[in-house]
């Protein structure tokens, strides 16, 4: 994707807001959805982990963050924000958060990530039938999802749950503050695993077995709706942005496919940042969607479904390689890595250090290093980990595949493989598909986003209509013999969970109907 910079910048302007499970950043986007050089301003937050599993966030710390970003982005584009004709948001999907009567927060922002409620998705399996949800909500019973959640904090935090008048994402709260406007996108609301997704109002089955009413839910809006206008302490603080509309957050996995072109059967798009996710956008024709055992089925907006399966294990394996073997991704480690043939390391790993979701779904699972000689070097654990992520791609590919059309394009995007030939290459061998590629500083969510508003203001006709953001860039080939070798390490690899941790061969298996 081309930058331009900030005096040829084509009007009008976008602003992005990309709030990210490691960072938050806004940037501005032009016309021709290219990022103006230097309209930047990125934060990192790093997630609270507690024990047992723990994952979550001060909801107040990162609304904090957002502030400081749109400042920054403001203050970089001077007398350019003139020229801002929307505010466009892209969110982390899945988190959940208490708030009060007045929109106060009631409990932390419980993340993805946070597997604490996994118990008690054991507990929901009884209860009702986990097929049927998966096809009413397009979401697995899983403890990502807000059903598993919202029980656990029933019955662990009773005083919290009972406190909170609503429940949303971080997205609607920052909704909340900023515009006194709390609704949920349609992308956002099919995240929960609470939103009926062919209907697109909140599923009453699953709502009366958790006994929650839906006014403890948001209202739903369209993707193309604007929020209300910016609350007077806001329009004070940032004056270009109070006469433009803000439109609703999206899901990130759904804004990455459109910043990455991928808004079509025929591409593909393999994120990689922290966690992992494959997808494939889906016309909404009137007709429900199958979806396949082991994937999920978002929305994008009215007229799109988003298809995939989502790994809780990507950059984030790979980070905590390189800070536990100190290792660097130019080093002299990372480099041998490289010289290493395809499965050439004797190891087989379980990359679950983060639990698991596609394809297993599988919340007992942990992180293993099998097959560890004296000759062992690090060079070899940071290979082999490299290598399981890819597998669990491949698996997740497999049932992705027949969803996209035949002959179909894969195009990558996420700063953890981008800014890794090694891992492209790996991955390219592993599924048996050429991989087009993004610039590694593309900023594929908040692209997306921007585009989605491009076409909500009437300046793009769809999201297909923007430029192709891996028009002249590389193309990573696979090669058949490496191929072939993978082949039998993923094998392997499925042996050896199958071994340690039974019950998530599959879904199904784990929680079987009735």
């Amino acid at each position: 994707m081309s930058t331009v910079s900030l005096a040829g910048a084509v009007a009008p302007l976008v602003l992005a807001l990309d709030l990210g499970t490691s960072s938050f950043r806004t940037l501005v986007f032009d016309a021709r959805a290219r990022a103006i050089a230097d309209s930047e301003e990125q934060l990192a937050h790093e997630p609270r982990a507690t024990a047992g599993g723990g994952s979550e966030a001060d909801p107040e710390a990162l609304f904090d963050l957002l502030v400081r970003c749109v400042d920054g982005t403001l203050g970089r584009i001077g007398e350019r924000a003139s020229d801002l004709a929307a505010v466009a948001a892209s969110c982390f999907w899945h988190s959940l958060m208490g708030v009060g009567n007045q929109g106060e927060p009631t409990t932390p922002v419980y993340l993805w990530a946070d597997t604490r409620s996994g118990p008690w998705v054991h507990i929901l399996a009884k209860e009702t039938d986990p097929a049927a949800l998966h096809a009413r909500t397009g979401c697995l019973l899983h403890s990502s999802y807000w059903p598993a959640k919202l029980r656990w904090l029933r019955d662990t935090d009773s005083a919290a749950f009972a406190a909170s008048a609503r429940f949303v994402s971080f997205a609607e709260y920052a909704a909340g503050r900023l515009l006194g406007d709390s609704r949920v996108s349609l992308s956002m609301a099919s995240g929960t695993g609470l939103l009926a997704t062919h209907e697109r109002v909140w599923d009453a089955e699953i709502l009366a077995t958790l006994d929650i009413a839906a006014d403890r839910l948001p209202e739903i809006m369209a993707q193309h709706e604007p929020h209300a206008p910016l609350g007077r302490e806001w329009a004070n603080r940032w004056p270009p942005l109070v006469a433009i509309p803000w439109y609703p957050a999206a899901g990130d996995g759904a804004c990455a496919n459109v910043g990455s072109g991928a808004v079509h059967p025929g591409r593909v798009a393999l994120t990689m940042g922290t966690s992992g996710a494959l997808r494939v956008v889906l016309e909404a024709d009137g007709q429900r969607l199958s979806v396949p055992d082991g994937l999920w089925a978002y929305r994008m907006d009215d007229r799109h479904y988003v298809a995939g399966g989502a790994l809780s294990n990507g950059g984030n394996l790979l980070a905590w390689l390189g800070e536990t073997l100190d290792v660097e991704y130019d080093d002299e480690t990372m480099a041998a890595a490289a010289a290493i043939p395809p499965d050439g390391h004797g190891l087989t790993v379980l990359p679950f250090l983060a639990g698991e979701r596609a394809p297993g779904w599988n919340d007992d699972t942990a992180g293993v290093i099998a097959g560890l000689r004296l000759a062992t070097r690090p060079e070899d654990i940071v290979r082999a980990g490299m290598e399981a992520v890819a597998y669990r791609f491949a698996r997740v590919y497999q049932d992705v595949r027949p969803l996209a059309s035949a002959g179909h394009e894969i195009v990558t995007n996420g700063g953890a493989i981008l800014r890794s030939p090694i891992w492209l290459q790996i991955m390219a061998d592993v599924l048996g598909h050429d991989l087009h590629t993004l610039p590694p500083e593309t900023e594929a969510s908040g692209r997306g986003a921007a585009i989605l508003a491009l076409v909500a203001i009437g300046h793009l006709v769809g999201p297909g209509a923007a430029p192709d953001p891996a028009e002249g860039e590389p193309v990573i080939r696979w090669d058949p013999a490496a191929h072939g070798r993978y082949g039998r390490a993923i094998d392997r690899q499925g042996h050896l969970e199958s071994l340690l941790f039974p019950t998530g061969t599959t879904w199904q298996a784990a929680y079987p109907a009735g």
